[in-house]
């Protein structure tokens, strides 16, 4: 399945202390980071585990996947892989 965008990532299980420049620094080994993204809670301002990251070409994004799914960061198992577009609530 290909989806429009599949330079944006979704990354998961990240540590609470992780915050937007750490998220950019760990995908730059793959290549140019576009945009970095941890998603935090709207009441306390906390981190809610997860991000997003957008890949400047489709096959830094695939190399993304490919060497840091399964990495380990503070401890904790990350998970990444494609973003799937966003659902109407």
């Amino acid at each position: 399945m290909i989806f429009l965008n599949s330079k944006k990532l979704f990354v998961g299980s990240l540590p609470w202390g992780v915050d937007d420049a750490q998220l950019g620094q760990m995908f730059s080994q793959a290549g140019t980071v576009v945009s970095a993204q941890v998603i935090q809670d709207r009441n306390t301002g906390r981190s809610r585990g997860f991000g997003f990251v957008e890949m400047s070409t489709e096959e830094e994004a695939q190399a993304a996947v490919q060497n840091l799914n399964g990495s380990e960061v503070d401890g904790r198992k990350i998970v990444v892989n494609i973003a799937k577009p966003r659902e109407d609530r």
